[in-house]
């Protein structure tokens, strides 16, 4: 077991340790599923290389987070379990605990931001059955956090950290032995999703010790490059804004076990993948192979096309870390995927005030495949004499400079504000 001082006032933080990891793997053996190692080929061909997912999709509770949090509460005495635990979460982890405390006969109380869609309460609430109580507090999750440790206080009860635990880690690390063991060839890389640390510490800590040569890839959301920042930076940083999107990896801060876990074990650069590029990998994923990834499941994936040169003739596996992917965020997910691939484009176009002109904007400026999908005036009054959104969406990326070219040839006033944050988020 391996320890490691921080300051002489600070208590010394513990390293996971992989003989715990197959006991934790013992512990999980009737618990969670043993999910596949699966070769795919489309991937395979489209990047030259061996691509295996590691589908924790298909998890009890579609992701990973039971291992941590059944590991964790089966560690603890039968006196801390009669008195319940306690999470703070919105999403994979509440999932995961409450599975846990039915599965364990024990008492939780799991504390959600009053802003978690009701699916993912009523998630929650179908894996715990009566041994779950769910709060509702506040806006967002720090909300919900500080509520969640001031109950632990007044209950005497244990929180269940979503990944800052030794414990919780080490049951994120079965993760790692599985792939160890399922695969009969030399894993060249290994990529998965990072956010607050505990599955990229867990199952880093198996390879750095089983497979020393393989190549560990984590990867972040461009808009919370938490753990990047920090390795960067050399110490535990707070972000003051995150792009909550990839809301299974995005978090403001790492953990302090983790943060130190990574910088000791990540032997390769922590890559940052643009939402947009999620998207169309979670499209992908469902189009071509009828897997439900969610954001943060798509994460690793996505990392194979900026990685595409140096993997060729590799063998790589990618760990899909989750499928809790709600429905109702369809239209968004196809909506940054085309922003981010240039097939759809935003204008404020001031069309000449004459009879004929949209029809020769019809006509003339728009290519045969482009298509508009968004017209609307800007005034309430005098519409037609105002300027229109228009949205075009374009079949390939190559079109949007001929029309763009077009649109100049034919005098059309316009506003290109695809790139002008402020402004778009205000009008779509």
């Amino acid at each position: 077991m391996t320890t490691i001082n921080k300051t002489v006032s600070e208590k010394p933080l513990i390293f996971p340790d992989i003989d715990n990891m197959y006991v934790a793997a013992e512990r999980l053996e009737d618990v969670a599923t043993h999910t596949p190692l699966m070769h795919n080929l489309n991937l395979s061909e489209r990047y030259g290389a061996d691509i295996y997912l590691k589908r924790e999709d298909l998890q009890v509770v579609r992701s990973y987070k039971i291992r941590g949090a059944y590991n964790k509460m089966a560690s603890l005495s039968t006196e801390q379990l009669a008195k319940g635990v306690v999470c703070a979460s919105a999403g994979n982890h509440a999932q995961g605990l409450a599975y846990a405390c039915k599965k364990m006969g024990v008492t939780g109380t799991i504390f959600m931001p009053t802003t978690t869609p009701a699916q993912k309460i009523k998630q929650v609430g179908m894996f715990g059955k009566e041994f779950v109580k769910i709060e509702l507090v506040g806006d967002t999750y720090d909300d919900a956090y500080f509520a969640a440790k001031a109950f632990c206080e007044q209950q005497d009860a244990t929180f269940i950290h979503p990944f800052d635990d030794l414990q919780v880690i080490e049951g994120q690390g079965t993760v790692g032995l599985e792939i160890f063991k399922d695969s009969n060839f030399k894993i060249d890389y290994l990529i998965f999703a990072i956010g607050g640390g505990g599955l990229a510490s867990g199952v880093s800590t198996v390879f750095k010790q089983l497979s020393p040569k393989t190549k560990l890839v984590a990867v972040e959301p461009l808009g919370s490059p938490t753990m990047k920042k920090s390795l960067e930076t050399g110490h535990v940083v707070t972000l003051d804004e995150i792009n909550k999107f990839v809301d299974g990896a995005a978090v403001k801060r790492a953990g302090d076990l983790t943060f130190e876990v990574c910088k000791q074990n990540l032997n390769h650069d922590i890559l940052l993948i643009p939402e947009g590029k999620v998207c169309t990998t979670i499209l992908e994923l469902y189009n071509e192979e009828a897997i439900v990834a969610e954001p943060a499941g798509a994460l690793s994936v996505s990392a194979l096309e900026f990685l595409k040169d140096e993997i060729k003739g590799k063998n790589v596996v990618c760990i899909i870390g989750g499928g809790n992917n709600d429905i109702t965020r369809t239209e968004e997910i196809k909506e940054r995927s085309l922003l981010y691939e240039g097939l759809k484009h935003y204008f404020i176009i001031r069309f000449p005030q004459r009879a004929g002109a949209f029809k020769e904007f019809l006509n003339d400026v728009l290519g045969p495949t482009d298509d508009i999908v968004l017209f609307e005036y800007n005034k309430k009054t005098s519409r037609e004499r105002g300027p229109a959104l228009v949205g075009i969406e374009l079949k390939n990326k190559a079109d949007y400079q001929p029309l763009v070219q077009r649109m100049k040839d034919h005098n059309i006033q316009f506003e290109y504000i695809n790139k002008k944050p402020d402004l778009f988020e205000f009008l779509v």
